[in-house]
């Protein structure tokens, strides 16, 4: 399966530690996803459109209600590149 190049970007600083948060309102309606690095910086480049891509892809996922990770079908998905850029 092929993936964006969005998509990949993404899944290289998932893969490099980083995370995904979610900001919800009252009605636990999703309003804002954030991409955080593994430094603890905000990534641009994530909106919900893409976030709900990659989770109907399966490459990521949230266990015990904790921020979204890279799955292993995502790390199969990811290329590797010699600096991960």
């Amino acid at each position: 399966m092929d993936i964006s190049r969005a998509e990949q970007r993404i899944l290289h600083l998932l893969a490099q530690g980083g995370r995904i948060e979610l900001e919800r309102d009252e009605t636990r309606t999703i309003i804002n996803v954030y991409c955080v690095t593994r430094d603890g910086w905000r990534a641009s480049g994530l909106n919900i459109e893409l976030f709900r891509k990659l989770k109907r892809r399966r490459c990521i996922a949230s266990n015990d209600g904790k921020p979204y990770r890279i799955t292993q079908r995502g790390l199969v998905l990811v290329r590797s590149q010699l600096d991960n850029r």
